[in-house]
């Protein structure tokens, strides 16, 4: 399953207006029915009868953190490579 983050929005004639983003999981690929209906279900978990009215303008993959760091840091105990010396320019004339 890939996680998946969901924008919405109330209709603009409501009295009050929402907006916001959330996140789900979904089995479906991205931008098929079956991935709308899980963010939809999802959606009216969340938020209850509310969001009846209220519809999803995009969903789009959940990027990874960049400032996470999930791995064990490694450290590199190598000696550094020997600096590479330009070869000397031949003048022609």
């Amino acid at each position: 399953m890939h996680t998946y983050v969901a924008h919405y929005s109330s209709p603009a004639a409501s009295d009050v207006r929402a907006k916001g983003l959330f996140e789900f999981e979904s089995a479906s690929r991205a931008g098929t029915k079956g991935n709308q209906r899980d963010a939809r279900l999802k959606m009216l978990e969340l938020y209850g009868k509310d969001a009846v009215s209220w519809s999803i303008v995009r969903v789009e993959r959940k990027k990874a953190a960049a400032t996470a760091c999930d791995e064990q840091l490694e450290m590199d105990f190598r000696a550094p490579k020997p600096e590479r010396k330009r070869a000397k320019r031949k003048e022609w004339w």
